[in-house]
């Protein structure tokens, strides 16, 4: 559980609005914005497609909170990037502007605790798997320092729900820019 650490850093190869950048980080938001930052397995899967959809249509939602949306997935960024070219409606992922980062050596997944598959590590340090290593689905909410304030993980199979996530983004914010706290079912005036 990552709750009430800094979040993991990461430098990678993202695709980001039609391009692939070689060194985004999650540094860069530090100190500037929240970062609600998602896992999903792979790119052309009907819910991670149905996921990215979602959030990339309340994009503006998350914008107008103050908050970076990132995503990132076992695929690499070129992955990405070929989905990004497939329209929606054949499940691609034409026209998601916010990042999505390639994670193809597992290690930004490994690092949050995501990665999903039997693996370990033989004698001469080499990594054994037994079955496919892709991420869980899984979300971040992560403050202007760098801490990691709340977590959600789910099986591959149930997606999220962003009006939730949006709450818990407001509920973040709520705390930290007026000093009080949040009661359960808590939801913004």
């Amino acid at each position: 559980m990552l709750v009430g650490q800094q979040a993991p850093n990461f430098v990678g190869r993202a695709f980001i609005n039609g391009e692939i950048v070689s060194d985004f980080s999650l540094e860069s938001f530090r100190d500037k914005r929240y970062v609600f930052l998602i896992f999903y397995p792979k790119d052309f899967t009907a819910i991670c497609q149905s996921e990215l959809v979602a959030f990339q249509e309340r994009l503006a939602d998350f914008e107008s909170r103050d908050t970076a949306l990132v995503a990132c997935s076992t695929d690499t960024a070129d992955v990405h990037a070929g989905a990004a070219k497939v329209p929606q409606n054949e499940g691609g992922l034409q026209g998601i502007t916010f990042p999505i980062i390639g994670d193809a050596n597992k290690t930004i997944a490994t690092n949050y605790g995501v990665l999903s598959g039997e693996y370990e590590y033989d004698e001469a340090g080499f990594l054994e798997a037994s079955n496919e290593m892709i991420s869980l689905r899984a979300s971040f909410l992560i403050d202007k320092s760098g801490m990691v304030q709340h977590e959600s993980i789910n099986f591959f199979t149930i997606g999220r729900n962003v009006d939730e996530a949006l709450r818990m983004v407001d509920a973040l914010r709520h705390v930290q820019e007026n000093g009080a706290v949040c009661m359960a079912n808590w939801k913004p005036a």
